[in-house]
Parts: structure tokens; sequence; C-alpha cells
């Protein structure tokens, strides 16, 4: 009795059937040959090979079609951008929105969006109302009348066409207050500029384009105000006073009090000493007046009294 299977190693003409053996294996002496089959045995296992083939390219066709669609649908996300505005002007996030898009802050979600056919306000927030609009020429979002706390977190949604997220983390700052200069200190030849102390605020004090000195302060609570001094130094070059932070700077001449050794102007001293003659002057004349019309009265008293005698 002989026993037979077919070994799918060995080769063969899937389309001519022309060469096809299986090994046969006896029960008695346990040895084996190959024995030739007719293409008819053949054809089932053919149709077999031939639709796993098939399966196979199919599944790969499947498998790449999914990854198709998918990537379609991903949605494209750009780095978050640092933006900085300014408290009370408007702000626009560089986005355009043509037909439909949303604008979400923080944790609040979704606080305004856009799609065809609607009209009227897009505002879904109450702290943005009458504040957050799309501008109908650059199809941006702007955000007028700029508050410190409306910093933070906004992505725009834009689903045009594929799903486009665009984050912008936004700072808002105040303009920097004039930095005043103190009255020049003669005795010293010294001056002082200040400012008042706000986030990222930095005072600097420059002879021409030299910077002499700067200073800032991160702690907004202890510190209110920025303090330079400079002492009386090549004083009759040009000093200015400049405070600035990212959105704005401010600049003031230090008026010059102090001569190039240290000492008040010479001006200054004339001043004063042309001051103190006429002081001098108008004190002695009125003294004089004074006294002259006092005389002139006692003598025309005594003149009176001569008379009626």
């Amino acid at each position: 009795m002989y026993f037979f299977y077919v070994d799918l190693d060995l080769p063969f003409d899937l389309e001519f059937y022309s060469l096809l053996c299986t090994r046969t294996r006896s029960h008695l002496s346990g040895s084996s040959q190959c024995t030739p089959l007719n293409s008819w045995r053949f054809r089932g296992m053919n149709h077999l090979f031939r639709w796993r083939r098939l399966a196979r390219l199919m599944f790969m066709l499947l498998y790449f079609l999914i990854n198709v669609l998918c990537a379609s649908q991903q949605t494209v996300q750009s780095e978050t951008q640092q933006v900085k505005g300014i408290v009370g002007q408007s702000f626009s996030f560089q986005e355009r929105v043509i037909k439909t898009g949303n604008l979400l802050y923080g944790d609040l979600d979704s606080i305004a969006n856009v799609y065809p056919g609607r009209e009227g306000k897009i505002t879904l927030e109450k702290r943005f109302e009458n504040r957050l609009h799309l501008n109908n020429v650059t199809r941006y979002f702007t955000l007028s009348d700029l508050q410190i706390d409306d910093a933070g977190v906004y992505t725009v949604e834009n689903t045009d066409e594929e799903k486009k997220t665009t984050k912008f983390e936004l700072t808002v700052y105040n303009v920097v207050s004039k930095p005043p200069v103190t009255e020049c200190d003669r005795s010293s030849c010294s001056v002082v500029c200040s400012v008042d102390n706000e986030k990222e605020v930095t005072l600097t004090l420059y002879r021409g384009e030299e910077i002499l000195n700067q200073t800032s302060s991160p702690d907004l609570t202890t510190d209110p105000s920025l303090h330079l001094e400079v002492e009386g130094k090549n004083y009759n070059s040009t000093y200015s006073c400049v405070a600035s932070n990212p959105v704005s700077n401010e600049t003031v001449l230090v008026p010059k009090c102090c001569s190039e050794d240290g000492h008040p102007n010479d001006a200054d001293s004339d001043g004063m000493t042309l001051g103190m003659v006429i002081a001098v002057i108008c004190v002695l004349v009125g003294s004089g007046l004074v006294g002259l019309a006092i005389y002139l009265r006692k003598r025309g008293n005594e003149h009176s009294q001569g008379r009626f005698i």
C-alpha cells in the first residue's frame, strides 16, 4: 500500500502544468520517489495557489487605500507661534478661514466659529463679545481692545479643505511709560532716571550710542520702579534714558548740569550769581525807597507843625 502527499516545494509550471510530481512513500519499505501527476489532478491545486496570490494582492491594495484615506483625513498641525499684542489695540491670528473654521482658546474650547450661510455674531464666549470677529478682507480672526488677561494659547482650526490647526501663544503688554528724570543734583552732578516696572521692562542709560548701564526686574510686586544713577563724568556728552519692552520704547534726554570736570556748569553758576546780585539790589532799592518815604513823611509832619505855631 502506498500513501502519498504533495510537496509544495517541488517546481511546476502554473500556466501549462507541464511539470508536476509528488513524493510517494511505501508503507512497507519506507522508501520515497517522485511520481508525475496528470494535469487534471493538479488543476485544483493550481487554482488554490492562484487564489492565494490574488488574495495577497487584494490585501496589499486594501492596505494602501486605507493608508491614503487616513493620510487625507489627518490633521495638519504647525508649531505654536509666539505672538505679541498691545493693550487697547487689535490683534489678528494670521491663518485664513475662507469658508469654515473655529477659534479655540485655552480650556474654553471653541470661542468662535464660522461656516457658509451663517450671518451675524460668530462669538460663543461672552467675555469676547463685540471684540472678536472674522475680518471680511483678510479672513483672519481678529480680537480688538486687547486686555492683559487675553493672553494665552489660541488655536485656529481651518476646515476649508483638509483640517489644519495653527496655534498662537499670545502675550499682551502695556505700552511702556515715559521715564521721568529727576532734577540735577548740583552737589554731586548726578541725575536719577526711573520707570514704572511692568512685564519685561528694561531701563537703559546711553551716552551717545554707548550703553552705560542697564537694569530690569522680573519681580513686579517688590520693585515698582527701576532706578539708574550716573555720576558727573563727561557730562557735556549727550545722555539719554530709554525705557523699553517687547512692543514699545520711550526715550528721554538727560539734562546737562555738570561740566566735564564734575563741577556745576559755568552758565548755571553765572545764573545763580546773577540772581543773587539782582536779589540784593532789589532789597537795597526797596529799603532805600522805604527809608526815603519815612523821611519825607517825617519832614512833612514837622513842616505842618511849624506853620500852625
